[in-house]
């Protein structure tokens, strides 16, 4: 069964430990089995790879690993500032994150 994250696809994360701490990026892309997230232009690191067809020179090609969604949080674009995420009921039953912080709808 797939574990929940708290950050989608295209949310601004801010990267709270780890070699890139403090580093602010979008998030590229959600593991939700494995509970890790990529951020871009955050944990690069170099691949070699061997020459195929659509790249017949190989080479070593950086890259964006993932990293383990706990090492980062939600940036609130309203206060400016990294925040934990809140769920919220609205009236017409339609569930949205809010930031901890301020109380703003964050989706």
């Amino acid at each position: 069964m797939a574990s929940k994250v708290h950050v989608k696809k295209g949310d601004t994360v801010v990267i709270i430990t780890g070699k890139d701490a403090g580093h602010k990026g979008k998030v590229l892309g959600v593991q939700p089995r494995k509970q890790r997230v990529i951020v871009e232009k955050a944990n690069v690191v170099k691949r070699h790879t061997r020459p195929t067809r659509s790249m017949p020179q190989g080479g070593i090609v950086e890259k964006e690993a993932p990293i383990h969604s706990s090492n980062v949080m939600l940036y609130c674009s309203k206060c400016n500032k990294p925040t934990r995420v809140g769920k919220k009921v609205l009236a017409d039953g339609k569930r949205v994150r809010i930031c901890k912080r301020c109380g703003a709808e964050q989706d």
